[in-house]
């Protein structure tokens, strides 16, 4: 048992040796012995391919071809392709208000409901004018009332005037008089009083016409608010768009601040999202655009909005876009796929199938250089299509292993079968 057991470990720590430290040759035993057999396993393109190449070669070269493994490749160019932006928003109302109440009063028109389509100016919601229309006729009286004090005010600013002048020519006649020594100077006393006396009138004068002007001013401006409070009595809508919710019941009183109803604007319509940093650069004001809704309807536009300032929380900007929607067929809110064009770019269209992973983890395709050599090629994926996916990351011509790059790895050489 004892030695059952000695030669038990000897056997695994030989098969653990061979299967760490000698792992190249290990590998490379396994491609040499095995290439027949990994041939057969190729797919029905790879193993035509294989035959033909073997019949076409000289008996002198079998040896170099047995030890390299058969690979079917793909000559691929790089084409100019319009790259994309892609998010997910929504579509929002171009613009959405809520008319409210400016003034107190009760509803006196019937009301119209959600829905309905109203033209800018049309009437949503009327309210009782009650004693206003009494208020504005009395702040018109007064103001006639000032206006017509005006001529009075003015005839008696004049007479003061007039007698200042009156008083100014009787003073100045007294002194020059009394210099002459034909006049007392009780006389000059008397007329300088003259002077100051209508001087006061005429500062009364004036003042009775600036309390007259001051008057005007006022009754105009109760004449402007009556006729503003009774503006308010009409709330009409601020532009054409559809009713969101019903206006005001007939009969409900609104105060000032009330709600009469809601107005969304649907044509254009606006398709809101979030673009990440890291595309922020990409992303032009005017860029033309498309989008997906979920309903499966594809609508294109323009770009017409693009923050300038990210949101403090996720650091992204907001991107609107401006579609036409003449026949109200998008609704706000609706979810969208976008797609922004950008600045184009180089990329190869390969299979799906094509794609491997490296020993790092790194998503990429091998390829055969001049030398038969394998080697790998990490890449982004741009687009996914029906057709394949666009990647960029690979120079302007290669050939890329479509069947077999996962039985080979960089560095080894392998026997390309070339597709059309």
């Amino acid at each position: 048992m004892r030695i059952v057991s000695f030669l038990t470990a000897i056997l695994v720590t030989a098969f653990l040796y061979a299967i760490v430290f000698e792992r190249d040759r290990l590998s490379e035993f396994a491609t040499t012995g095995s290439s027949a057999s990994a041939a057969e396993a190729a797919t029905a393109p790879a193993q035509e391919a294989a035959d033909q190449q073997a019949a076409a070669t000289n008996a002198g070269d079998d040896t170099n071809q047995d030890s390299a493994f058969k690979v079917v490749v793909k000559r691929s160019r790089a084409q100019t392709i319009d790259s994309a932006v892609i998010l997910r928003g929504e579509t929002q109302a171009a613009r959405s208000v809520t008319a409210r109440a400016e003034t107190n009063g009760l509803i006196v028109n019937t009301p119209l409901r959600k829905g309905a389509f109203v033209a800018q100016g049309d009437v949503l919601c009327e309210l009782d004018p009650g004693t206003r229309a009494a208020n504005l006729a009395d702040a018109k009286a007064r103001l006639e009332l000032a206006r017509a004090r005006v001529p009075e005010t003015q005839a008696r600013l004049d007479e003061a005037e007039a007698r200042l002048d009156e008083a100014r020519i009787n003073f100045n006649a007294a002194n020059k008089l009394s210099e002459g020594g034909f006049a007392s100077e009780t006389r000059v006393a008397n007329a300088q009083a003259a002077v100051r006396s209508a001087e006061a009138a005429v500062a009364s004068a004036k003042a009775g016409f600036d309390a007259t002007r001051s008057g005007i001013q006022s009754a105009e401006a109760a004449v402007a608010a009556s006729e503003k409070e009774i503006e308010r009595l009409t709330i009409r809508a601020p532009f054409s768009g559809l009713l969101e919710t019903d206006t005001a019941e007939l009969g409900a009183l609104l105060q000032p601040g009330a709600e009469c109803a809601t107005i969304i604007q649907l044509d254009p319509i606006k398709v809101v999202a979030f673009v990440p940093e890291t595309e922020w650069t990409r992303v032009r004001p005017g860029a033309p655009a498309n989008a997906k809704l979920i309903s499966g309807r594809e609508v294109s536009g323009v770009v017409s909005f693009l923050s300038r300032s990210a949101d403090a929380l996720t650091r992204t900007f907001r991107v609107e876009i401006e579609v036409p929607n003449t026949d109200l067929a998008i609704a706000d809110g609706q979810t969208a796929e976008i797609m922004i064009a950008a600045e184009g770019s180089l990329a190869h269209l390969i299979a799906q199938s094509s794609l491997t992973l490296n020993d790092e983890g790194a998503l990429g395709v091998r390829s055969v250089n001049s030398e038969n050599m394998v080697e790998f090629h990490p890449v982004t994926l741009i687009r996914d299509t029906v057709d394949g996916v666009w990647v960029s990351g690979l120079p302007e011509q290669i050939n890329i292993i479509v069947v077999g790059q996962e039985f080979v790895r960089a560095g080894v050489r392998a026997e390309p079968f070339y597709q059309e």
